[in-house]
């Protein structure tokens, strides 16, 4: 697997969330003889034993349930473990979701752009009407949710801390997930100057929210760009799936690239559909990117 990734001209490589145990002495010779370096990893990873499938949010930092809560904390643990044996300098994790009995405030916005497909979110008055209330709705659910991810991100900190390994907070595409988009800064303030976490920025998701009018992407960008640690990179096409091709949709990678810095970790993340010449196509249009943002 990583010495295909090599061979496209890829220098570093993230180990996702669909790392099973298998392939991690494989993955360990890569690392050994040197070809590839891994740059970042994503919890969980490797998976939990028995689990053969990307499963990132099987355990959630903001469930209240002690099993659930004592899974998340053990593999997180073991993710950053995993992360600073193969010499990454972060690993993305997500922060846990708001739970409804019954309808998610989600489902009135969805079902009302499926029903009015030429409705416009940013000036249409019964799609505002329905997005303010549910902000209404999910704001009047989440603290003791919020509460539990920030308690359980403060138990990793110091682990992450020992590992030499950075968390990066990822910016989800639905609704419900944490933290909330206007949340990210007080979530760093609440973590102190010295926090080792810092902002994961994912175009694609930024994309489908930009898309419900629940955020600016520009401006949840610049808002957040003092934090960011790196990037995953990927398009949005017309049906509002993400994960294709850079190029192959309306992400404006331009203005992404224009928030960029030397130190940010930089990665493609692509559905296992696109295909070879899509892949050699993304790296070169962002190696593009990066030249003019960096000129030497």
């Amino acid at each position: 697997m990583l010495r295909e990734i090599a061979d496209l001209g890829f220098t570093h490589a993230e180990l996702s969330h669909g790392i099973r145990i298998v392939l991690v002495p494989g993955i360990l010779r890569a690392v050994e003889e040197g070809f590839i370096k891994i740059s970042s990893t994503h919890n969980f990873c490797p998976l939990p034993a028995g689990i053969t499938q990307a499963a990132p949010n099987l355990f959630e930092p903001s469930a209240d349930d002690p099993k659930e809560h004592s899974q998340w904390l053990r593999q997180s643990k073991r993710s950053l473990d995993f992360a600073a044996q193969v010499g990454a300098k972060a690993c993305v994790f997500h922060l846990g979701s708001v739970h409804f009995w019954f309808w998610r405030p989600s489902v009135k916005l969805h079902d009302y752009l499926q029903k009015h497909p030429g409705a416009t979110v940013q000036s249409d008055p019964e799609y505002a009407r329905r997005l303010k209330k549910a902000y209404a709705t999910l704001r009047g659910r989440m603290p003791d949710f919020w509460h539990q991810a920030m308690k359980s991100l403060k138990q990793v900190h110091a682990y992450a801390l020992e590992r030499g390994i950075r968390i990066g907070c990822e910016n989800r595409e639905k609704l419900e997930e944490l933290p909330m988009d206007d949340d990210f800064p007080a979530l760093f303030e609440a973590l102190g100057e010295d926090t080792i976490c810092g902002y994961w920025h994912d175009t694609g998701h930024a994309h489908i929210k930009q898309g419900l009018g629940l955020i600016n992407h520009r401006q949840h960008l610049a808002q957040n760009a003092s934090r960011a640690l790196g990037f995953h990179l990927h398009d949005v096409n017309d049906h509002a799936k993400d994960h294709q091709a850079v190029g192959a949709g309306d992400v404006d990678f331009e203005m992404v690239s224009s928030f960029w810095r030397p130190e940010h970790l930089l990665t493609l993340e692509l559905s296992p559909r696109v295909t070879l010449e899509e892949v050699v196509d993304s790296k070169l249009r962002i190696e593009a990117l990066i030249a003019r943002r960096f000129p030497a």
